[in-house]
């Protein structure tokens, strides 16, 4: 918040970020950044993770402008690289409360807050998608932006209709590494897929076995969950679906399931989360007629 004190707001660390006036210059995480940018708040610069590469990922960067500064993988960068860009604000995200800055170096993480004002908001998997857009929606009108408005455009409802006329229809979740395997993700585990199962959708899910977040099996493996709908990650880190044809598994998979575009790093704001919404809604919708 602003006052005459100064600037204060307290992220999901517990810590107080604080500066003497309002920051003007933020620069986030591209994730952050994609969703302060929804809110009214743009981004100096970005960053990407350890899966990113040296151009920005698009899937990730949302509707952030073309001419937003990329700064690179995170896990290259060091605390100049950072403060070059004249930031006067670090906007990071954590997958769990106590969790580190997620995409930067600890040490780099660490000297930069001795510089400037950091604010971490958890992403993580305890977290709902509603807790995540009131945390950022806080953050961004801390910053400036004026209070989001309630969402009017159905998409929760259209869901919850969908799938109720899908009768069951399984959406299964994943991410290729290749022609030869594939990650397929724990619904538990992700605050969208969580989001969906609340709408009442169906979830296709691998057995209980190694990995938190995903997964990792064979093509046949996955065809076995006989999904409807597939929600296929097409971040930059993931295989493309041209470089699965020779995958008979994933032949079978595309043959019966409709195919919805996935980006499981969505920006935390009502716009994002509302397409995503909606965009299952039509798949399952589709799949009736």
């Amino acid at each position: 918040m602003a006052h005459e004190n100064g600037w204060t707001f307290l992220d999901d660390r517990g810590r107080r970020a604080a500066a003497p006036r309002t920051p003007v210059r933020p620069v986030a995480y591209i994730q952050a950044g994609a969703a302060l940018c929804d809110l009214g708040i743009r981004p100096v610069a970005v960053f990407g993770s350890a899966h990113d590469g040296a151009a920005a990922d698009p899937v990730k960067a949302g509707r952030l402008p073309d001419d937003t500064v990329y700064l690179g993988p995170g896990p290259a960068l060091d605390d100049a690289a950072v403060l070059d860009t004249g930031p006067d604000l670090l906007v990071a995200v954590a997958y769990g409360a106590g969790g580190p800055v997620y995409g930067l170096d600890p040490d780099t993480a660490e000297r930069i807050e001795e510089r400037l004002p950091v604010v971490v908001l958890d992403v993580g998997q305890e977290r709902s998608l509603d807790r995540m857009r009131t945390r950022f929606a806080e953050l961004a009108v801390s910053l400036g932006a004026p209070p989001p408005t309630a969402p009017t455009d159905g998409a929760g409802e259209a869901l919850r209709a969908a799938a109720h006329g899908a009768g069951g229809a399984r959406v299964l979740a994943l991410s290729p590494a290749g022609p030869e395997s594939v990650h397929v993700a724990r619904p538990g585990a992700w605050p969208d897929l969580r989001a969906l199962a609340d709408h009442g959708v169906t979830l296709a899910a691998p057995a209980p076995g190694a990995g938190v977040n995903w997964s990792t099996t064979d093509w046949d493996r996955a065809a076995l969950l006989e999904p409807d709908v597939v929600l296929l990650d097409v971040r930059a880190n993931a295989a493309p679906p041209e470089s699965l044809a020779r995958s008979a598994g994933w032949r079978e998979i595309a043959a019966r399931a409709r195919i919805v575009p996935w980006n499981p790093e969505l920006p935390c704001s009502a716009r994002a989360h509302h397409a995503f919404l909606r965009s299952v809604a039509e798949a399952l919708t589709a799949r009736q007629d």
